[in-house]
């Protein structure tokens, strides 16, 4: 199954691979060459394939739990200051998503959307000290019950050019369902309660709406 925002981007590379593998003979006579255009081609449609994929995944709901938004890596947990929202200290986790990584990024928590903007920005790397301030990017704050409020923060990298959101200020949103997704390489940045307790470490690969990020004390 395939995320919706890349129905246009695959339909537009499917026509662009069939028309390269059907004139690519009529371009050059080299057996050879013909073969390096149509397997490049097909590589990259394979590529873009397993870029957009949107694999179904059965959800464990729990408001005590913060599951991780997206599928990637942990590069960052520490104690920081927010100044977007909470102007205070939050334990920040972050995680990096490579190009193969599933995109979609999902809700952490249940609860009530409180905030939701859209900051226009730069595209470093995503592992880049300030892409969490600098980059385009979106935030958004949910509250639940029981875990209270939780920032988390999309982010552009160096390939990505549209981040896309459909968190709503006071729409009700429901743990692990599809809150956005970012084209072409990116990160998400989790900025959790100093209380919270961090159930993932450095460098250790999570899955969107799977792996337990923290739970409440």
């Amino acid at each position: 199954m395939f995320h919706k925002e890349g129905h246009k981007i695959i339909l537009i590379t499917t026509i662009i691979v069939i028309t390269t593998v059907l004139l690519v003979g009529e371009i050059s006579q080299n057996d050879w060459f013909q073969k390096l255009i149509q397997i490049t081609a097909i590589v990259i449609f394979i590529l873009i394939l397993q870029f957009f994929r949107n694999p179904k995944r059965q959800i464990k709901h729990n408001d005590n739990h913060i599951l991780s938004p997206v599928d990637g890596k942990v590069v960052v947990i520490e104690e920081v200051e927010e100044n977007e929202y909470f102007k205070s200290k939050r334990l920040q986790v972050s995680v990096f998503m490579s190009p193969l990584n599933v995109h979609v990024t999902r809700f952490p928590l249940g609860g009530t959307v409180l905030y939701s903007k859209y900051h226009p920005g730069k595209y470093l790397v995503a592992w880049h000290p300030k892409s969490s301030t600098e980059n385009e990017r979106t935030t958004v704050v949910v509250e639940n019950v029981n875990f209270g409020k939780v920032l988390f923060r999309q982010i552009a990298g160096a390939l990505a050019k549209r981040i896309v959101n459909y968190a709503k200020e006071n729409e009700q949103v429901i743990q692990g369902t599809d809150q956005g997704f970012i084209k072409f390489g990116s990160r998400v940045d989790l900025f959790l309660p100093l209380d919270a307790s961090i159930k993932v470490k450095l460098n250790q690969k999570v899955k969107g709406g799977k792996s337990i990020i923290a739970e409440k004390r």
